[in-house]
């Protein structure tokens, strides 16, 4: 009498192939099942990410070279003989090939993850500079403040100093003075007053910002000569 409880499909398939993995061997991974415990993974991993995107991780800071070198480290050889009998059946090797193509997918997942850490950290970075920039135009007038000495005491210097010390906690610094050397990467010059070969900052017109590595104003500048320049310096000086 047949069991109307089984599938006879299933029944079928378990005859046709009783040794099977599947069949014989409880811990037994499909490769389907292993691509959904990495899926089960990677969702976890985002879940934790939303939960405190404010943690510090140190994947964003992995270099192409270090994500190669963990992946090859991840698809190390896996070995056939199980238990080390000497011998290997067909159930350890159907086993050693899902075992590495489980491997194959935490490593791929692993990359996957690393470069997604980096692209967010770039992308957390350029957001910061984009919203710097917008506050370029209050140092200008801070700094407009300070040279008719607006800044010596009272609220206004309260503010500037809180407002200064907030964005270089950021990593804002300004750069621009007179006398250093001229760099056309990061000086904007309108007018050039240089006669030697030696070019260097002469008068700075608007300070250039940088946050970080990322520039993200030129200084306005205008060229002048090292020998007038450290002329100036010394005449000052004395």
């Amino acid at each position: 009498m047949t069991n109307p409880n089984v599938n006879p499909n299933s029944a079928r398939e378990m005859a046709d192939n009783p040794g099977a993995p599947d069949n014989t061997d409880e811990q037994y991974v499909s490769p389907d099942q292993a691509e959904t415990m990495a899926d089960e993974a990677a969702e976890a991993e985002a879940f934790e990410t939303m939960a405190d995107p404010d943690a510090e991780d140190p994947l964003t800071e992995v270099s192409d070279a270090e994500i190669a070198d963990a992946v090859e480290a991840e698809l190390g050889e896996v070995n056939p003989d199980a238990d080390g009998d000497g011998t290997v059946t067909d159930i350890e090797l159907q086993l050693a090939e899902r075992t590495e193509d489980l491997q194959r997918v935490s490593a791929e997942y692993a990359n996957y993850r690393r470069r997604s850490e980096r692209e967010r950290a770039a992308v957390a970075e350029q957001s910061k500079a984009k919203f710097a920039e917008k506050l370029l135009p209050l140092l200008d007038d801070l700094d407009l403040a300070a040279q008719h000495g607006d800044l010596n005491e009272g609220p206004l210097k309260s503010f500037s100093d809180k407002f200064h010390s907030i964005l270089e906690g950021q990593k804002l610094q300004a750069f621009g003075a007179e006398g250093e050397a001229f760099d056309p990467e990061i000086h904007e010059a309108v007018q050039d007053l240089s006669e030697g070969d030696e070019k260097v900052v002469g008068t700075v017109l608007r300070k250039g910002y940088k946050m970080g590595d990322r520039l993200i104003r030129n200084a306005m500048v205008i060229i002048g000569d090292a020998a007038n320049a450290a002329g100036g310096e010394a005449s000052t000086s004395n």
